[in-house]
């Protein structure tokens, strides 16, 4: 089934016609589970990777012998889907939560020491041919792969995250490797994603809303506050008001191209470390399709679904259950990636 994002709710460009200069595309990925085959673009299926290539692996010290099963998380959601989908008396029964509890326990693994190579989880690959806004790889690559370690354990700080990007040419790939590694155990259920089939559609977006000119950014500021005031009545309940970031600018969802948006933190230069040239969006990995903030953005086949089940398809989580844009250098796609967290 193709999924359809709504009309937005008014024409941003017939009140900022300066916005047109602002305006470009981004590929809605819109995952939903299913059952993806290696020959297609997914969340969390099985990728395309040779059977005589390594499988990437995170090298750096960290703690890797403690956490949750990854079998076990994907059980867990299993039984609790089912619980909750019954006719006659959803939800769990006290057995069914004694086994969810069981499933939820972390797991000690004996004699792993903290550079063990761990093997990452796949988490995305796009073809080219499905996905509009995914450029062409470095020599005409065009098979994008993600991987990420399931700990948050990286960097300065010790709490961040740690991606693998793969670019190949898909016709260059012989045999291809069946039985995928995956890690004994991962620090969180949100680092283990549900395989999903993709349905691309690609949609207009506008720059974020700090990133375009300040005259501009202060007139859509104050437009914002205007409908804000419009749908605070004297009595009664409040209506959500369409705003420029949450409903005209840059969709939800997990994406590909066009904008980042910097609402956790103020925008900062995300230049190539490589050659100093200010970055592209690649993807975006988000852990909700949409929210309380988004609903708009809900597509068309989904409004009669229930939010829950709907809004998080991947059941990825990104930090406080935010998203991650990954960036690529325009100028080298050879040149290391960038990411950020919002």
């Amino acid at each position: 089934m193709t999924r359809t994002t709504p009309p937005r709710p008014l024409d941003v460009e017939a009140l900022f016609p300066e916005l047109a200069a602002y305006r470009g595309t981004t590929t809605r990925l819109h995952p939903r589970p299913g059952s993806p085959q290696v020959s297609a673009s997914s969340v969390g299926g099985p990728m395309l990777w040779p059977v005589d290539e390594p499988w990437p692996v995170c090298g750096e010290a960290h703690g890797r012998g403690r956490g949750h099963r990854p079998a076990d998380v994907r059980r867990y959601r299993q039984e609790l889907a089912a619980a909750w989908a019954r006719d006659h008396a959803p939800g769990p029964t006290e057995q069914e939560r004694e086994l969810l509890q069981g499933l939820h326990q972390e797991h000690r693994i004996p004699g792993v020491s903290e550079t063990d190579g761990l093997p990452m989880i796949g988490l995305v690959q796009l073809y080219r041919r499905d996905v509009p806004d995914l450029p062409i790889g470095p020599d005409g690559c065009d098979l994008l792969q993600v991987f990420w370690c399931p700990f948050n354990a990286h960097g300065p700080g010790r709490y961040g995250l740690e991606l693998h990007v793969r670019w190949r040419r898909s016709s260059e790939v012989g045999e291809v490797l069946a039985a995928q590694p995956e890690p004994l155990v991962v620090g969180s259920d949100g680092f283990v994603p549900e395989p999903c089939v993709l349905h691309p559609e690609q949609v207009a977006t506008y720059q974020f809303a700090g990133l375009l000119p300040e005259e501009l950014c202060a007139r859509l500021d104050a437009w914002d506050e205007t409908q804000e005031e419009a749908a605070r009545p004297a009595d009664g309940p409040s209506a959500r008001p369409i705003g420029y970031q949450y409903d005209l600018s840059i969709p939800p969802g997990w994406r590909v191209g066009g904008f980042a948006s910097w609402h956790l933190t103020d925008p900062y230069p995300m230049d190539c470390q490589a050659c100093r040239t200010p970055m592209h969006l690649l993807l975006t990995i988000d852990s909700s399709e949409w929210d309380g903030g988004s609903g708009s953005w809900r597509p068309l086949e989904d409004r009669d679904l229930p939010t829950h089940r709907s809004a998080t398809p991947t059941e990825v989580t990104v930090g406080r259950f935010g998203e991650l844009n990954v960036f690529a250098c325009p100028v080298d796609p050879v040149h290391p990636h960038r990411w950020s967290i919002q």
